[in-house]
């Protein structure tokens, strides 16, 4: 499988959505928000998301370990983007206002698999706090 850098991060979103085995409407409108508000994607065909995300869920219907899952998606993944990575991954986790376990575990994996420091996989987390918080 070959991915560009922008399908390979909506494939880690929408790993990161699916880990509970539920894609809530909160999540899946983050994605598409993210999607068309980051630089990142500025050369992405927002118009393509549909397809990407179920190619997506294919894969995840048809291999059921996580970590082969993980790996195949970041192998093309460009190293300088491996924490904008995992800040797209905790952006999708805590949409909907709580991180599951699954979605944890999710992160926890992303997080070893980019060597991430503990120090700023939690400032990451601490922002997306922030950032959803609500009054």
């Amino acid at each position: 499988m070959s991915l560009s850098p922008q399908e390979a991060l909506i494939y880690i979103m929408v790993v990161t959505s699916a880990a509970d085995r539920k894609m809530d409407d909160s999540e899946l409108k983050r994605i598409g928000s993210v999607v068309r508000q980051l630089p990142v994607f500025n050369d992405f065909s927002e118009d393509s998301l549909p397809l990407v995300a179920a190619d997506c869920a294919n894969m995840l219907d048809n291999d059921s370990d996580l970590q082969s899952v993980i790996n195949d998606i970041t192998a093309d993944l460009p190293s300088h983007l491996n924490d904008t990575a995992y800040a797209l991954a905790v952006e999708i986790a805590a949409a909907d206002l709580q991180i599951r376990p699954e979605e944890s575990r999710v992160l926890d994996l992303l997080r070893m698999k980019f060597g991430l420091d503990r120090l700023t996989s939690s400032a990451i987390e601490m922002a997306a706090r922030a950032r959803h918080r609500v009054v």
